[in-house]
């Protein structure tokens, strides 16, 4: 973990003390350009010329872009950063018409070593910092311009409940400074049972989607090997605590893979399970990933599938898969583990 705190990691009273002798509305001119306008020390031109020299040098970025790659016709980006500890997470942006949704990295690499997910194989390497993960946002805030970033999902690199003291600073930051609602805050988790538990009891109305892809612990033992720590009954339990808590929806995430839990005996467990809950559904094709050779399901599956839980009763959405062709889709988050050289960086670069 870095020993110096990046720019976003300072509250607005570490920010005071940084700027100590300054006038108090310097203060204010400086956190509305970081957190409002999304700006860097050295554009806040309303600040003289030296403050912001020292905010650059006291307060450093935590972001290094080493590449950026576009898809969907420039619609989704994905950006490979380093952090200053040589760490390296990825971030996604996903313009549509009128708004913009950002995919954000909560860990470098996860420990919850799920075999098809990229970032699974990848193992993990540390947590992320509050600052590192609100600077994801306000990067994308800059790409995204007039399309106003309205959604976060922490759907990236990691497991957002085993960081989860860091997640929900970020959570904080993102809602009470950039100015993002609480409800259009998506927080995701493989099933970790005391983060949920956590999750019920705090202030801020986020929304919970739970990855789970088999809906009988036999399965999801192989697929989530988490789920040995926290069974499906005890899950049910906690997700149940949480709709009542908060009232909120709660969603899953079923990544479809061909012949493993995509059979209308799958579809029976998880209609049942899904509806005990009022949970949304949401399905995913399995993405591609060089450690996973099972493929996903195909389209007229994925079709069959959900409209075999639509006749059972569930509520279900095909999520649209976007930025596969640049592994910026649901499990293909890696940081660039293939990449070994300069050289390999710069033919990745869109």
């Amino acid at each position: 973990m870095p020993e110096t705190l990046s720019l976003y990691d300072l509250d607005a009273g570490q920010l005071a003390d940084l700027l100590d002798g300054q006038p108090r509305y310097r203060l204010d001119q400086v956190w509305q350009a970081l957190y409002k306008q999304s700006k860097f020390p050295s554009e806040i031109s309303n600040v003289p010329k030296s403050l912001r020299d020292e905010l650059s040098d006291r307060a450093p970025m935590a972001l290094t872009e080493v590449t950026k790659s576009v898809s969907d016709s420039g619609d989704t980006a994905k950006w490979l950063w380093r952090l200053v500890d040589g760490a390296v997470v990825e971030t996604v942006l996903m313009l549509y018409p009128d708004r913009a949704t950002v995919c954000v990295s909560t860990q470098a690499g996860c420990a919850m070593a799920c075999g098809f997910c990229a970032t699974g194989q990848a193992g993990f390497e540390r947590n992320l910092t509050s600052g590192e993960i609100v600077e994801q946002i306000i990067r994308a805030q800059r790409e995204a311009r007039d399309r106003r970033v309205s959604n976060i999902v922490y759907m990236g690199m990691g497991e957002p409940m085993a960081n989860y003291d860091r997640m929900w600073a970020s959570v904080n930051k993102i809602h009470g400074d950039v100015g993002i609602s609480a409800r259009h805050l998506t927080i995701s988790t493989v099933g970790i049972i005391p983060g949920i538990r956590k999750l019920t009891q705090e202030s801020l109305p986020v929304n919970l989607a739970v990855s789970l892809h088999a809906a009988n612990d036999t399965l999801r033992d192989e697929l989530v090997p988490i789920n040995k720590r926290y069974p499906l009954g005890d899950l049910a339990d906690a997700c149940r605590e949480y709709v009542k808590a908060t009232r909120r929806r709660l969603s899953f995430e079923w990544a479809l893979i061909a012949d493993t839990n995509d059979r209308d005996s799958d579809a029976r467990e998880l209609a049942d399970y899904a509806r005990s809950l009022g949970a949304h559904i949401n399905l995913i094709p399995l993405n591609p990933t060089p450690g996973y050779a099972v493929r996903g399901t195909s389209p007229q599956q994925v079709a069959r599938f959900a409209s075999s839980l639509e006749s059972l009763g569930a509520n279900v959405t095909v999520r649209r898969t976007r930025g596969t062709d640049i592994d910026a889709a649901c499990g293909q988050l890696a940081a660039g583990r293939a990449i070994t050289s300069p050289v390999e960086l710069g033919a990745r670069r869109r």
